[in-house]
């Protein structure tokens, strides 16, 4: 059995970025070797590396290599390029607040950092180096957090997920996957049911290959089966990821989240966001200004080489929707568990 702190979706040797090619799980792992900024915004744009705090970390890397290419030694023109360097990386994936979190932070290094070039670039990696770890102990946290507002009955729960916010989608451990990983290591869980989350399947593919690795007892259910799962009594808590908080608690996250929210609600099931609180855009009281993402229409209507769908319909692919914060039980971090109504007077105090 792997332990779930080995499974590293971003890791920095030396003086490049190896990826793991979440494409080409669970058939395969692969690791990718990334050394240009182009090719980590290529990696980000299509999913090679995935889920919003590793694109963060993966982003923040991708500055660095960025600015590690540009030649001058005028920093007025260095920092010009590196704002080019870090609007490229911005368009990757819109909705994913983290992608903006870890540029700005990278970018707030290098305004500050009054020395030389060198010494610019110097603490640009190093600011990437800290991200990475923070994430990594954040995860734990989060995951550690998440059991004490479970149910505490039955004694082993089984808890049903959405897409992937494991180990993959972070700099390990994972945010809702991490709550479940911290209930297992408690003996508090007896299964987890997984959303197979059409159309690119993370879950079926992403999600259930961590599972495995790690022990879990897992089963991978098809996203139309989780009403009827909840209605025969065997969920007793569904726990997700978050790509971007509102002020107000409004979640977006991967598409048919909501859809879930809603028939947990209908069940009286608890629905529960386990996410940083990087993820929590305070600038916006709302999530009518989130910007949903649209994916290619060949992820529904093509799988492989396989066609799926007559020529002459319309397709529709965004890629992630927003639960509205009354239907969310719990906001799960790294420094606690808040309700989402409670959430900006939450975030107020922590930063006292």
């Amino acid at each position: 059995m792997v332990s779930p702190t080995t499974i590293y979706p971003v890791i920095w040797q030396e003086d490049r970025v190896l990826l793991l090619d979440q494409t080409q799980l669970p058939a395969e792992a692969t690791l990718v070797e990334i050394t240009r900024c182009e090719d980590m915004a290529r990696a980000i744009q299509n999913m090679m590396v995935r889920g919003a705090p590793a694109i963060g970390v993966a982003a923040a890397y991708g500055i660095y290599l960025g600015a590690r290419e540009i030649q001058t030694q005028e920093r007025e023109a260095f920092l010009s390029q590196l704002e080019e360097i870090a609007q490229m990386l911005r368009q990757t994936r819109p909705t994913a607040v983290n992608l903006f979190w870890a540029i700005g932070r990278m970018l707030k290094t290098a305004y500050e950092t009054l020395g030389s070039i060198e010494e610019i670039k110097s603490n640009l990696v190093q600011t990437a180096h800290n991200i990475q770890t923070e994430d990594l102990q954040t995860c734990q946290k989060i995951g550690d957090n998440g059991l004490s507002i479970l149910p505490a009955e039955p004694a082993q729960l089984s808890l049903l997920t959405h897409c992937n916010t494991g180990a993959l989608a972070t700099a390990g451990y994972g945010t809702a996957l991490g709550v479940i990983r911290s209930a297992l290591r408690e003996g508090h869980l007896a299964r987890v049911y997984i959303d197979e989350t059409r159309p690119r399947l993370q879950g079926a593919k992403l999600t259930a290959w961590e599972c495995v690795q790690d022990g879990i007892l897992a089963t991978v259910i098809t996203d139309s089966m989780a009403a009827h799962c909840m209605q025969q009594g065997m969920i007793d808590a569904v726990v997700v990821g978050a790509d971007r908080i509102a002020a107000n608690g409004d979640t977006a996250n991967k598409i048919g989240t909501y859809t879930l929210a809603v028939v947990a609600q209908a069940h009286e099931v608890p629905f529960f966001v386990a996410a940083p609180l990087s993820t929590v855009d305070f600038d916006l009281p709302n999530s009518s200004t989130i910007p949903i993402e649209e994916r290619d229409p060949s992820e529904i209507y093509q799988v492989g080489e396989t066609m799926l769908c007559p020529e002459g319909v319309a397709f529709y692919n965004p890629a992630f929707d927003v639960t509205p914060a009354a239907l969310i039980s719990a906001i799960i971090t790294e420094r606690g568990a808040v309700k989402p109504s409670e959430l900006e007077q939450f975030h107020s105090q922590q930063m006292v």
